[in-house]
């Protein structure tokens, strides 16, 4: 019964102990201070640098020259072209339709008849009149008859002029009867058949023109100041080139053209100046073909990048650097943030060119934050490669 009652009381004397011996045994913690860390931030030095600008535009593409073909002279149609046909490709000159020529081959003959005899008349009219002439110079042939054989021979004269006008006509007739086609192309709809009568003036058919390809492209006024020659309104200008680029058949295609000339005045609703851009576009199979290229398509929408000037001694930064509407930050000596302000030449979709108001390695901030305080020291992590190499690829900075 003793027992029972010390040996917890011993177990509770032993803890107790064991506790005081832990406590008097135990080392002394002594604490640090956190260590204070400066905020990070993202800099690229930079330098100033020579861009070629680009102007950005879209359109349509068009085909330079289209045209409808019309009957000149009626009868039944008894050949088409398998050119002609809703997409058919034909060249310059081929023939497309042919008109039953039996009556204007009949008409020939009958111009090539009257031309002769007009012809033997004004020979034998002509005949006469230099035998009369020299009998009236022998005063042997009275006047009366010498001014009729005048008469003859103009009258027979004249006939003969009819008769080369009417076998003129007859032969352009007869030639009008087949249907060349005026410029190498493509059919864009026609509607004409075999058996078909046309009459004059009956159109049949609509071809455009794919030697050369064109793009109508707006442009702001205020970009017409990129351009290092003056190109509104100038027929002499320097015009620029111009590379477009569009996603077609399941990849990105690009080909390269160049503004030929401006339209003669600006848009009045949309306040836009239009340049046209002409691309080549060489015949399939051609020398100057490229077999693995697509060619270029009417109707296709694409983007366009003209080259205009070069800036000289500008700065190039990601577009997230701009702080206001004409700031940025930059670090100084001691990696403090101030604000720096600058002219903003022009703003792209992913950078920004500035002017003036840097200097050749200047730290500038990629993308300060929202809750910036001026004269805050950070931590500068290098961005490395300067935004102007970035873009040197890239399709905004096009050149020849």
């Amino acid at each position: 019964m003793r027992l029972k009652i010390l040996l917890p009381v011993l177990v509770i004397v032993a803890a107790i102990l064991g506790a005081i011996a832990l406590l008097a045994t135990r080392e002394t913690v002594v604490p640090n201070p956190p260590e204070r860390r400066l905020p990070a931030m993202r800099v690229m030095a930079v330098s100033p640098e020579s861009l070629t600008l680009s102007v950005r535009s879209q359109g349509t593409v068009a085909p330079r020259t289209e045209s409808r073909l019309i009957a000149e002279v009626p009868g039944p149609v008894v050949w088409t072209s398998q050119s002609l046909v809703s997409g058919g490709y034909f060249e310059k000159g081929e023939p497309l339709v042919r008109i039953d020529p039996a009556r204007y081959e009949t008409a020939l003959a009958r111009a090539q008849a009257a031309h002769a005899r007009a012809q033997g008349e004004y020979e034998y009219a002509r005949a006469v009149l230099k035998r009369q002439e020299k009998l009236a110079a022998d005063e042997i042939v009275s006047p009366t008859l010498f001014e009729d054989t005048q008469r003859a021979m103009s009258v027979a004269e004249a006939s003969l002029r009819d008769a080369e006008a009417a076998l003129v006509e007859a032969e352009r007739d007869l030639a009008r009867t087949e249907i060349r086609a005026p410029f190498r192309g493509r059919v864009r709809d026609e509607s004409v058949d075999v058996g078909q009568y046309v009459t004059v003036g009956s159109p049949f058919a609509t071809l455009y023109a794919t030697d050369y390809l064109e793009v109508r492209l707006p442009i702001p006024d205020e970009e017409l100041a990129y351009f290092e020659t003056p190109i509104l309104g100038r027929p002499d200008a320097n015009f620029p080139e111009v590379e477009l680029h569009t996603r077609f058949a399941g990849a990105e295609r690009s080909w390269w053209g160049k503004v030929v000339r401006t339209e003669g005045e600006i848009d009045s609703q949309s306040r836009m100046v239009h340049v046209i851009a002409r691309v080549e576009n060489p015949a399939p199979g051609s020398a100057a073909a490229d077999g693995d290229a697509i060619p270029i398509t009417v109707g296709l929408f694409v983007q366009a990048d003209i080259a205009a000037g070069v800036a000289r001694d500008v700065f190039v930064l990601p577009r997230g650097a701009l702080w206001g509407e004409s700031e940025v930050v930059a670090l100084d000596e001691q990696d403090r943030l101030q604000l720096r302000s600058v002219e903003v030449l022009r703003i792209e979709r992913d950078h920004l060119v500035i002017s003036s108001g840097l200097e050749a390695g200047d730290r500038v901030a990629v993308a300060p934050p929202a809750d910036l305080i001026v004269g805050q020291r950070v931590e500068p992590i290098d961005e490395g490669e300067s935004m102007s190499g970035r873009l040197s690829a890239r399709p905004q900075e096009v050149g020849p």
